[in-house]
This record gives C-alpha cells, structure tokens and sequence, in this order.
C-alpha cells in the first residue's frame, strides 16, 4: 500500500501543482494546495472509485482545496454563483486527461496576460465570462473574445507539437 501512495505521488505530483498553480499563480501557496491534496488524498484513497482517472480526481481535490482556501481568504469571488463546468471543448479536454497535460500548462505559464489568466479563470476557475469581466473591469464579452484569443493561441501551439 505504501509503495502504491509513493508511486501515486511521484507520478501526479506535477500534474496537481501545475494544476494548482494555474489557479492561483503562487508558487509557495500551490505547493501547500498539492501537499494539502496528497494528504487528503491519502485518508480518502479508499473513497476513489474508479470512475475517472486518477489524476482528475487528484485535480478535483486540489480545486476544493484551493476554493477551501480562498474562503478563508475572503479574497475571490461569490462561489455559489460559480457554475459547473459544462465544456467539452478539446483543449480543455486535453488538458484534464491526456499526456500532453504538461505541454497545455507550460504553454498557459507562457500566455502574455491577460490571456493566460482569463484563460485560467475560465478553464480552472470555472468562472463565467461574466464573473471574469467584473474581476477585470471589462465586460463579459471581452472576456469571452479575450478567452477565445487565448484558447486559439493554445491550440495553434499545440499544433506545433504534434
């Protein structure tokens, strides 16, 4: 069992902290989220059914770990009002469960801004075009031309790798 919570770890380590990364833009707070994650996912592994890959499930952690701890900080948004994530999109797809998961996140750490952090907001936070024009005293559909640029300029890059 431990020797399985070891290879759980070394394998998914980087995934959960770029993951988290992407979210908050901290290096010092991703690395107490991933921690964080790792130990919860540790007294809940019993509770992983299966259905998903496991990565995800760490991801899922990591997000209510990271929203857990924006709370705290009353720093962020209403997440009541944050909507379920209802996209199917490819890259957002590629992003949660291929391999080419690292390039996609070296890729958004290389966005010029806004791009890479409504890009962030939108994928990661689950944020509506609404929400993210408000945090940028902009309106909601320059959110969504500004998300759309981005998720375009991804999407030529990753055509670059293949």
């Amino acid at each position: 069992m431990v020797t399985q919570l070891e290879d759980i770890y070394h394998t998914y380590f980087k995934d959960v902290f770029l993951y988290v990364y992407s979210l908050s833009g901290d290096k010092h707070i991703s690395e107490d989220i991933t921690s964080e994650t790792f130990m919860k996912a540790l007294t809940s592994l019993d509770s992983f059914r299966g259905d998903s890959d496991i990565r995800v499930w760490l991801c899922q952690i990591a997000k209510n770990s990271y929203y857990s701890y924006l709370r705290k900080k009353k720093s962020f948004v209403d997440f009541d009002s944050v909507p379920e994530t209802v996209s199917g999109d490819n890259v957002e797809h590629e992003i949660a469960t291929s391999e080419a998961s690292m390039k996609v996140h070296e890729m958004i750490q290389n966005l010029k801004e806004p791009y890479r952090k409504v890009f962030t907001l939108r994928v990661f936070g689950e944020l509506s075009f609404k929400q993210i024009g408000k945090l940028f005293a902009k309106s909601d559909n320059w959110a969504c031309v500004t998300y759309h640029r981005a998720r375009e300029k991804i999407k030529a890059r990753l055509g670059d790798y293949r």
